[in-house]
């Protein structure tokens, strides 16, 4: 499945890097249609590695590099790079990567070809997303979906139809440029954790849609690294650092507040938190740590602190 390449000249891919592993974005670009244009946007990592990631582009076509002279979080990072690609190119379309993401063969081009599909059939996509697979173990991210009162993953094959999501990864999706500026990009007080979730929420209550796109197929790393639990059925458990456990929990409490946030979701995200405090403290490391930053994530959510923590 191939869109037309012209198509692909309107692309802008967006890539916020922070602390990146060189070798692992360079092999991102490259994936990427030459066409498209490519903004990596880094938030403040050391200079000397920023350099050698500038260094390692410098053989990519149509890249544009910005250096952000602190760490801003991830939404910001995203708000700015697209009013930078709003204000210096004619691109139509937006591409969201996390610096670990890696797109398959055609992958990119199955997207902009779902998206076209949708909209001509009289559909009202906000966004679509791909199929994510985890490099380590070869498992599937699947695609969330809302089964009655549950909110659940769905495993379809490599090949199905695009299917409609509740929710989606961050990383691959794919909006229209002028769609994402107008809702007002991403919420930069959330910084990190759940701004994608909070994104697709809130353009679902405005009556869009968002679509899982089987056929497109990206490897992506989720967590810092992962393990192997049980819980009724072995899974792979991502594994954060007591910072990124304390964004996660915070920002959880901050959209359970909201009411665009759908029921389900609400009932499911703190079961979530609930296990992944158990799974914390039973099998670590830094349990204390750990425990002690979910705690005061829980309680930032409940005062109201937004931002950098």
């Amino acid at each position: 499945m191939t869109a037309a390449r012209p198509e692909l000249a309107k692309l802008a891919c967006v890539t916020v890097t922070y602390h990146p592993d060189v070798a692992v974005v360079v092999r991102q670009l490259r994936r990427l249609p030459a066409e498209a244009t490519k903004v990596v946007i880094d938030n403040a990592s050391p200079e000397a590695l920023w350099s050698e990631l500038v260094g390692a582009m410098g053989d990519i076509e149509r890249v544009l590099a910005i250096r952000l002279g602190e760490n801003l979080g991830l939404a910001a990072a995203v708000n700015r790079a697209a009013a930078e690609v709003a204000r210096r190119t004619d691109a139509s379309w937006l591409l969201l990567l996390d610096q670990d993401s890696e797109p398959g063969e055609h992958a990119v081009e199955a997207l902009v070809e779902a998206f076209q599909d949708a909209w001509r059939s009289g559909g009202c996509p906000a966004a679509v997303g791909p199929l994510l697979l985890d490099p380590a173990t070869g498992l599937s991210h699947g695609f969330h979906c809302v089964s009655g009162w549950r909110w659940s993953r769905r495993f379809p094959e490599h090949g199905s139809a695009p299917m409609a999501c509740a929710g989606l990864n961050g990383s691959g999706t794919l909006t229209r440029l002028q769609c994402f500026i107008d809702s007002g990009g991403l919420d930069e007080g959330l910084f990190i954790d759940h701004v994608d979730t909070e994104w697709g929420f809130r353009m679902t209550s405005r009556g869009a849609s968002l679509l899982g796109v089987p056929d497109s197929i990206f490897i992506h790393r989720m967590g810092e690294a992962s393990k192997r639990i049980w819980l009724g059925g072995w899974m792979n458990w991502p594994v954060r650092s007591p910072l990124r456990h304390r964004y996660l929990f915070r920002n959880t409490i901050v959209l359970l507040g909201r009411d665009y946030v759908p029921r389900v979701w609400k009932g499911w995200a703190v079961i979530k938190l609930l296990l992944s405090a158990v799974v914390v403290l039973i099998t670590g490391p830094a349990r204390l740590h750990n425990a002690g930053a979910m705690l005061r994530g829980v309680l930032d959510g409940l005062r109201g602190r937004r931002g950098r923590l």
